[in-house]
């Protein structure tokens, strides 16, 4: 277990760590990004940024190693629009994407409403909810700002409003 710059195991390292997962030292990079990231990188995104830390980090290695993390159920990929793919850790919990369409600004929140409302209908139906995913796309209104917005996303949000 190699701790990251600060003397602590990530998160997405500690979890590849549980998967039995090998943790070269350019994973630890790429795990280290990941797990700081404050939004939804992509590939090309997260190639910049890990070699920045790294240099010798290829952007064929980034592409393998989310490959790798996907595969174990480590990272996630959305579509978010805009024609590329965008990741972000496995998490416990549900929470949902409010994607801004024009800016591109991605705000996390969680509502127990909606997630009861989910279970409800799944069982009116006759099935059990096992998982599901809510990304809403919504052009923000000319006369709210945006910091209103990251307020009131954060009433009830268990993240954090992501550009």
């Amino acid at each position: 277990m190699a701790p990251d710059s600060n003397g602590l195991q990530t998160r997405i390292e500690r979890m590849c760590t549980e998967r039995g997962l090998k943790m070269t030292g350019q994973r630890r990079v790429i795990a280290r990004v990941l797990s700081e990231a404050h939004d939804h990188p992509d590939v090309e995104e997260l190639y910049r940024r890990a070699s920045q830390l790294d240099g010798r980090i290829s952007v064929a290695t980034v592409y393998r190693t989310v490959r790798l993390l996907e595969e174990n159920g480590i990272l996630e990929r959305r579509d978010f629009g805009g024609g590329r793919a965008r990741y972000e850790a496995t998490e416990e919990g549900d929470h949902y994407h409010l994607i801004d369409v024009e800016s591109g600004q991605v705000v996390e929140f969680t509502h127990t409403d909606h997630a009861e409302l989910l279970r409800r209908i799944t069982a009116e139906l006759g099935f059990e909810l096992v998982s599901h995913r809510l990304e809403l796309f919504a052009r923000r209104l000319p006369d709210v700002p945006e910091e209103q917005t990251g307020q009131m996303a954060q009433t009830q949000q268990k993240g954090r409003s992501r550009p």
